[in-house]
């Protein structure tokens, strides 16, 4: 009995040394290893991580930039009658449900992908494949203090609204699965694209010099052609210049107004794709462009009508938007001011000039977007100045002749607009022949009588209370 106690003591103290001397030698490797960790550390605060302020101001710039595309909504659907103001609204929200899942599985892969080309971005960021949260955008050219997935989603919400600003040209008279399938398409064959040309660091308009800080050309130019080439195909609502379409409610109009204004920040601001300097002029420009339009379309109204509507104020302020986004970071803030009233009085001549015409450009898109996005592409070259201190998507700033630096830019400027306003004519034209052959266009005779509300949706914006 005695033995087999002593042999267990042994076997515990046997295990109890061993633990000691494991103990003893981890702690060894710890200290060992020590100098290797502390060398290490350097190498690992060398990894890339995103700008926590940059960062969080491109997530909210994002979510501004999404709230226009419901603000589009309100504008364009107060401008409708009563009838199609729900038809009018879902146009753009489908925009963000069809729009969004496109952009995610091909389209920002076309349009920004890095494959080296000037016209297309190929396929390498299909299914959002390669696009990182935790690394930046694998191209210079782009700022590099926020992830790449969020450089993406914000975007997106470029790519939502702009086939969306197409419908003001449409409404009250196009089949809904129609236009979803059309909004589709054209996002592909002609936002994409055009986007990597102007805004992708190899895209040749880019790399000519083109300045378009957040849209001129491929927002506004872009959807506003489209528009042109969608209602010449669509033809006019039926009864339009024999009975009135008035607008069924200027309030929801000018909600939507406000919406888009307060978005804008997101759109303008938002691209120069960092916090701070460049971020805060393109701020202070898209408010003084604004507003100086917004009183140019005023005054003009009292001067030609002897009133101020509450429609023209609002249009104007829209005008002003278009008009200083592609100029909001390469012009002082006094040049701001001048672009927005002189794209406003564009605008003004543009939409009178239409309303005596046989165009049914419903509300006015291709007047404004069109036109005023044309207008402020060739008036951000007149006005560009490198004492604005600004760069963004394209940083390569040059004097405009205003400020010295001759007609280079303008020229350049004027080349870009001409061809992306040819290219999305012809082929939104082309697109529009073959939805019409394939899907048919409009809606019948009876469902524009009775409304698209209830033909296509089977629902009432306004119900009448029951009578039971």
């Amino acid at each position: 009995m005695r033995e087999t106690m002593m042999k267990r003591a042994k076997t515990m103290a046997s295990c109890a040394l061993g633990a000691m001397l494991a103990c003893g030698a981890y702690a060894l490797a710890q200290d060992a290893a020590a100098p290797t960790a502390v060398a290490a550390a350097p190498e690992a605060a060398k990894a890339w991580a995103p700008d926590t302020g940059d960062t969080a101001w491109m997530l909210a710039c994002s979510a501004l930039v999404l709230l226009m595309t419901p603000g589009l909504a309100f504008f364009y659907g107060g401008l409708v009658r009563g009838k199609n103001v729900l038809n009018t609204l879902l146009m753009s929200y489908g925009a963000m449900a069809v729009l969004a899942v496109l952009w995610a599985v091909v389209g920002y892969s076309i349009a920004f992908g890095n494959n080296g080309s000037p016209y297309f971005g190929g396929f390498d960021f299909m299914g959002l494949n390669g696009v990182s949260a935790s690394a930046p955008y694998p191209d210079s050219g782009v700022p590099q203090g926020i992830p790449h997935q969020l450089f993406m989603v914000f975007q997106m919400m470029f790519f939502i609204i702009t086939p969306a600003l197409i419908s003001g040209s449409l409404v009250e008279r196009m089949k809904f699965t129609t236009f979803l399938v059309y909004m589709a398409l054209w996002g592909l064959l002609v936002y994409c694209p055009v986007a990597h040309w102007v805004w992708y660091p190899k895209g040749w308009a880019y790399a000519a010099g083109a300045q378009d800080f957040a849209g001129g050309a491929v927002v506004h130019i872009n959807a506003g052609f489209a528009a042109l080439a969608a209602c010449l195909v669509l033809g006019p609502r039926k009864g339009y210049g024999k009975q009135a379409m008035l607008p069924h409610s200027l309030p929801l109009c000018l909600l939507g107004v406000g919406i888009l204004w307060f978005g804008w920040y997101g759109f303008n601001a938002g691209s120069a794709v960092a916090s701070g300097s460049m971020a805060t002029i393109a701020f202070v420009n898209t408010t003084l462009g604004a507003a100086g339009a917004m009183l140019a379309w005023m005054l003009l109204d009292q001067f030609t009508k002897k009133e101020m509507t509450a429609l023209g104020a609002g249009t104007g302020a829209v005008a002003g938007l278009v008009g200083i986004t592609p100029a909001c970071g390469y012009v002082t803030p006094m040049g701001a001011l001048a672009v927005g009233m002189i794209t406003s009085a564009v605008c003004y001549l543009s939409a009178t000039l239409r309303a005596k015409s046989k165009l049914d450009d419903s509300l006015d898109a291709f007047a404004v977007h069109g036109v005023g996005g044309f207008t402020g592409a060739i008036l951000t070259g007149i006005f560009s100045n490198t004492a604005a201190k600004t760069g963004g998507m394209n940083s390569a700033m040059v004097d405009g002749p205003l400020a010295g630096g001759g007609m280079g830019l303008v020229f350049t400027q004027l080349k870009v607009a001409v061809i992306v306003a040819l290219y999305t004519f012809v082929v939104s034209y082309i697109l529009c022949m073959v939805l019409k052959a394939v899907m048919g266009l409009r809606v019948s005779e009876e469902a524009e009588d009775r409304g698209l509300d209830i033909s296509l949706h089977g629902e009432e914006a306004y119900a009448e209370a029951s009578s039971a």
